[in-house]
């Protein structure tokens, strides 16, 4: 089966200036994806400054949070006022949402200025997508989506290492401000070179349905959360949280099909690709991005390792993802097809995740190693199938909606995942009231606490930290198995070249 086909006009024509704009789009997609994974090795040295451990995830979180409800509507903002400024006033957003964070004085200011940072690293993620798809055709963009895809893991690879150097040398206020003249940067450079489409539709803002989509998102993520908010998933705060949440999204449903312009107009169901996309990105989000600062807490926890140690086997996880996310762009511009990479991808995490549930307490750091290459493998093989599989799935004036969906469900996934995966670690080590020498309590641990202690506190510590990993790794296995079920149910579409793309034109015009 192949794709419809629709005619693309560049919004550059020439190639020149098209690779420049994608370079800075690239530097700013870096800037707003390097500031979610340069927390993961510093969030230790924060929490041991500022106390909290039970807010360790939300640091994490809220900005994903954030990031996760103004993603559709950023999309689509930029559907219908042009998506040069509405890119252009995200990372304004995101710049300063870094100088707060940079100037934080406890644990509740770090977690609202992650917030309004994530109100712009949304715009960012998703005005990306959107623009890359003005630029190139279908089958070139899966190409071009590739060398983004690299990018996202190269400030995953960066990001642990920086974030724990950064820490240990400057201090973990560093890691925010870095953000300031790598702003600064990239937006002169979109002021100049990146173009103005004027779009053709009358705006008309959906309100309503934007507060009540934010409002699902909020519910549903602090839901996930409430075990360590209100003690208990079934709390009565905790299920009034998930009755809101249920009702809010019959609301916005409601709403949406009523409105002029809805952020996601709910014709796009009807195609069963756009639909499952969504599932696989809710998955795929879940165990590719989730488990980020898991990985550090879990390497600086069983082993000993510095944050600056523990960052460097990211480099491990990120080579994976590269060599798989390069080969599947290049596969799928070759061959036009993307759901095979899909399931690869999701089969792959499924085992790897499986494998991590069943390391042992005296596991080769060898072996560690090359769990997370192959688990970096398969995130890379899924990489930019669901914003590939969407994009031409939709009509054209819905691109930026749709992407804005799908990198909703990817963020709100990995927004979720984080409140329950931590959910999951703070119950672990509250079932496991273990008396450690030198250590009074566990969950107050810091890498510069862990390596003073003698060698067989450190081992009890590594023990208990095993145990409480490996339901959490069961828990992302099935995460990914779901994941898995839906990619298998996508139709085998084909997607088409630029040839095929110019056919209709080209019949209309002799006609």
């Amino acid at each position: 089966m192949t794709a419809p086909a629709s005619p693309v006009v560049p919004l550059v024509a020439s190639h020149r200036q098209r690779l420049i704009v994608f370079c800075f789009l690239m530097a700013a997609l870096f800037m707003a994806t390097l500031d979610n994974q340069i927390v993961s090795t510093a969030l230790p040295t924060i929490v041991g400054e500022f106390g909290q451990m039970e807010r360790f995830g939300w640091v994490s979180s809220a900005f994903l949070l954030a990031t996760s409800a103004v993603m559709p509507i950023y999309g689509k903002l930029g559907d219908l006022f042009g998506r040069k400024y509405v890119m252009l006033a995200a990372i304004v957003i995101f710049t300063l949402g870094s100088l707060a964070c940079g100037f934080a004085w406890s644990m509740d200011s770090l977690i609202a200025a992650r917030v309004f940072q994530g109100l712009g690293g949304g715009g960012i993620m998703v005005s990306i997508f959107s623009i890359n798809a003005d630029l190139f055709e279908p089958r070139e963009r899966a190409k071009y989506q590739s060398y983004s895809s690299l990018m996202i893991m190269a400030s995953g690879s960066l990001g642990p290492v920086l974030g724990g150097t950064m820490s240990d040398l400057f201090g973990w206020r560093s890691i925010f401000l870095i953000n300031l003249p790598l702003g600064v940067i990239v937006i002169t450079g979109l002021v100049l070179m990146l173009p103005y489409r004027h779009p053709t539709r009358q705006p008309k803002i959906d309100y309503i349905g934007a507060a009540v989509l934010a409002a699902t998102i909020t519910c549903l993520v602090a839901f996930a959360d409430s075990r360590q908010i209100f003690g208990s998933l079934v709390a009565p705060a905790s299920l009034a949280l998930l009755a809101c949440g249920i009702v809010c999204a019959c609301l916005w449903v409601f709403v949406e099909s009523r409105v002029p312009e809805p952020i996601v107009p709910l014709k796009l169901f009807r195609d069963s690709t756009f639909s499952l996309y969504l599932i696989i990105s809710l998955c795929a989000g879940s165990v590719g991005i989730g488990l980020v600062n898991y990985y550090a807490l879990f390497l600086q926890t069983t082993t000993g390792l510095s944050p600056s140690a523990a960052g460097l086997f990211f480099i491990a996880l990120t080579g994976g993802i590269v060599t798989g996310s390069i080969s599947a762009g290049r596969l799928i511009s070759i061959t036009g097809r993307y759901k095979p990479f899909t399931v690869i991808g999701l089969a792959m995490s499924v085992i790897m995740l499986f494998c991590f549930s069943q390391i042992g307490h005296d596991v080769s750091l060898v072996m560690v190693a090359t769990i997370m290459f192959l688990q970096g493998l398969s995130v890379g093989f899924g990489q930019q199938a669901p914003i590939i599989g969407v994009q031409n799935a939709v009509p054209r004036g819905d691109v930026g909606a749709a992407s804005g969906a799908v990198a909703l469900m990817r963020m709100g996934g990995a927004s979720i995942a984080i409140s329950l995966f931590g959910a999951i670690i703070g119950t672990g080590l509250k079932s496991h009231p273990v008396e450690i020498p030198g250590l009074a309590d566990i969950e107050t641990l810091t890498p510069k606490i862990l390596a003073t202690l003698p060698e067989a506190s450190q081992q009890a510590v590594a023990a208990v930290y095993h145990d409480v990993f490996s339901p959490l790794f069961l828990v992302a296995a099935a995460i990914a198995l779901i994941g898995l079920v839906a990619a298998l149910c996508l139709k085998p579409i084909q997607l088409p070249t630029m040839q095929a793309a110019s056919q209709p034109k080209e019949e209309k015009a002799a006609a």
